[in-house]
Formats: C-alpha cells, sequence, structure tokens
C-alpha cells in the first residue's frame, strides 16, 4: 500500500473541527495559544526594556543632548507596536472563548423557546375539555348558604345596608 500522492490523513481538519464543535475543548484549545501569547508578551516586554536602555545610552562623538534618544525612538515605536497587537490578541482569544461558549448557550435557549412555544401553541389550538361545575338538585331553590353565614340578627349585618 503505497502513500504517494495521498494525504497522510484523509481530512487534516478534522481535528479542528471537531474542537470547532466542542465548546469546552475550543476553549481549552485557545487557552493554549493564550499561553503562548502571554509568553511571547513577557519575553518582548524585557526585550523593549532592554533595548530601551542599550540605545538610549548609546552615544556618539558630537551628539547634542536627546540624539541617541531620538535615534531609539523608531525602534521603541516598533516594539510598543508589537506588545499592543500582541494584547489585542491576547484579548481576543480570551473573547472569543467566552463568546464560543455564550453562543451554545444561546443555542440550547433558542431550542428550549420554541420547544415551549410550539406546546403553548398546541394547547392554544386544542384546549382540554373543562367538566361543567356541578349543581346538586338546586334548580331555581336557593340553597341554604349562598356564600353568605346567614345572620341571626340585625347586629350581626357588618356595614352591610338593609333590605
Amino acid at each position: 500500500m503505497s502513500t504517494e500522492g495521498k494525504p497522510f490523513f484523509d481530512d487534516p481538519n478534522a481535528a479542528l473541527r471537531e474542537i470547532a464543535q466542542n465548546p469546552a475543548a475550543y476553549a481549552h484549545y485557545l487557552a493554549d495559544f493564550h499561553r503562548v501569547v502571554l509568553d511571547m508578551q513577557a519575553k518582548l516586554e524585557i526585550l523593549q526594556r532592554e533595548t530601551r536602555l542599550h540605545c538610549r545610552n548609546t552615544h556618539l562623538d558630537g551628539d547634542k543632548w536627546g540624539q541617541a534618544l531620538l535615534r531609539s525612538l523608531p525602534l521603541e515605536k516598533s516594539l510598543n507596536d508589537v506588545l499592543k497587537n500582541l494584547k489585542s490578541i491576547s484579548s481576543g482569544l480570551e473573547k472569543s472563548a467566552h463568546k464560543r461558549y455564550a453562543h451554545d448557550e444561546k443555542v440550547n435557549a433558542v431550542k428550549k423557546n420554541r420547544k415551549e412555544k410550539a406546546q403553548l401553541k398546541a394547547r392554544k389550538n386544542n384546549p382540554p375539555l373543562q367538566a361543567a361545575p356541578e349543581n346538586p338538585g338546586q334548580q331555581g331553590t336557593q340553597g341554604p348558604n349562598m356564600g353568605y353565614g346567614g345572620p341571626t340578627s340585625i347586629y350581626d349585618l357588618d356595614r352591610r345596608e338593609s333590605a
């Protein structure tokens, strides 16, 4: 069996596809990148500090005050730009991991809301049958208790007008 002309794996993006489908694996994968970026950022900050000290202290014969500083500014600016970009990459990686998790929560909430709406619609279209209230043998005659506890004297009529 020869592997010439064929890739070693059938699909080289299969592992990344699986990572993209699982929010926990996605966060773990981005955390690995985040560690690398933070490590690079820390090392570049040290390099920036040491380069600044060296370049600003490099004086030539005949230099006026501040010329060494002015010569070092373009280099310092380029390192500052790189560090600024690394910080934005770092925060972007964190945001991406949070948004991936929020996306799954939102998808689950939408599924749940749609299911509830479908149930409400089904209940609205097919309301359950209600039994008629029972009136045991009281057709036209009033029972002894129609919601009032029969007053025994006129003094028991609490703020009701008499007939």
